[in-house]
């Protein structure tokens, strides 16, 4: 990246902070309509960005690395874009200048999707001895290195903090690979006050602890308040554990709030209907980064994923100096939790919820899909 003291002079730049779901879409669109005028960078921590849909089942042996990432710098190279392998530390709203670790660029029009990662700092001993579930990325890459640590304790014990959609198909995936492998090996999964699923209908809440109850898979529903090496602190009590996995609610990265966005009580970046930034225009965001003030939901691949199509042409709406238009989601969505053995369990507005072997090979077939859309 070029330091530049302002905007371009000569055409526009749109930079893409983050590969996650959203950019991922939004450089797809730009295959086939690219923005006339525009250079475009996308800033990426990796070259490969997974899909969160499938990491469950890679996880449980059912998926290789290759087919649940998406390769940016191909699609880059697809959509005309420069891709540079960096990671974003800081921004200069006043200037438009992105800071990254080894360079700075400047922009006309911003867009962050960045995802969040699992809060471990209110937690004493969490940073240090606990592996956050996000980065994605990152977690993947530490994942063969868990097994193998795993598969040669003499007898595992191992726990996942946070009883979300995410925590309990990871401890679901994690017992389907381990069990076989470590024979009365021990699996628990830790939820707040608030219990297993606390933003699910009752009706997949009762078919998922009837599945963990089913898998021996040890339910603790106390407040965790420290980790040490090898065990997790409740208010109930220590149990001890080798490894721990971290699954609770996301955090926002510091540098946002720090550049002076207007933000929400957590720290992601405040943006109207549109997905802009409610106090700098000239800046969108979307996915987990971002909190859309008109329309809150739960941080979920699947809201990232929507929001990737009206992101792509209000980016481009933005770059010809056009108004962009409001994005309104569905207020009943599809969810899809998969319990580890090519089952799931599906729930669609709160009433209808469903279960079975159909289920996985229905969302195995929507995830294949989605991942299609980006291969040459």
């Amino acid at each position: 990246m070029a330091h530049r003291s302002g905007p371009t002079q000569s055409g526009q730049h749109l930079i893409l902070v983050g590969g996650g779901h959203s950019h991922a879409i939004v450089l797809r669109h730009f295959v086939d309509h690219p923005p006339p005028d525009t250079r475009i960078t996308l800033i990426g921590r990796e070259p490969l960005t997974p899909y969160s849909g499938m990491l469950p089942g890679f996880l449980a042996g059912h998926y290789s690395a290759e087919e649940m990432h998406i390769d940016l710098r191909a699609l880059c190279r697809r959509a005309n874009v420069r891709f540079v392998h960096d990671e974003v530390i800081a921004l200069d709203l006043a200037r438009r200048v992105v800071r990254g670790r080894k360079e700075e660029a400047a922009y006309d029009v911003l867009s962050i999707n960045i995802g969040a990662t699992p809060d471990c700092r209110s937690t004493p001993g969490a940073e240090i001895y606990a592996t956050p579930v996000k980065p994605i990325s990152q977690f993947v890459m530490r994942w063969r290195a868990l097994f193998d640590r795993m598969a040669n304790v003499m007898r595992l014990r191992l726990g996942v903090v946070g009883a979300g959609a995410g925590g309990v198909e990871l401890i679901l995936a994690a017992h389907h690979a381990l069990a076989s492998v470590k024979p009365g090996a021990q699996f628990h999964l830790f939820a707040s006050e608030r219990g297993l699923l606390p933003n699910h209908p009752h009706g997949v809440r009762r078919r998922l602890e009837s599945t963990l109850r089913r898998r021996g898979i040890y339910l603790h529903q106390a407040r965790v308040y420290a980790v040490t090496e090898n065990s997790v602190c409740t208010e109930q009590g220590a149990v001890t554990l080798d490894e721990v996995l971290w699954a609770t609610s996301a955090a926002a990265q510091p540098w946002m709030a720090a550049a002076g966005f207007v933000t929400d009580s957590a720290g992601f970046i405040r943006t109207d209907a549109t997905l802009q930034s409610t106090s700098h225009k000239h800046v969108f965001a979307a996915g987990d980064c971002a909190h859309v003030a008109a329309f809150p939901r739960q941080k979920a691949g699947v809201f990232a994923v929507r929001q990737g199509p009206p992101l792509a042409h209000n980016l481009t709406r933005a770059l010809a100096g056009q108004a962009p238009k409001r994005f309104t989601p569905q207020r009943k969505f599809l969810t899809l939790i998969s319990t580890g053995d090519k089952s799931a369990v599906a729930s669609r507005g709160g009433r209808l919820v469903l279960e079975g072997a159909w289920i996985w090979r229905w969302k195995d077939w929507i995830d294949r899909r989605f991942m299609a859309q980006f291969e040459r």
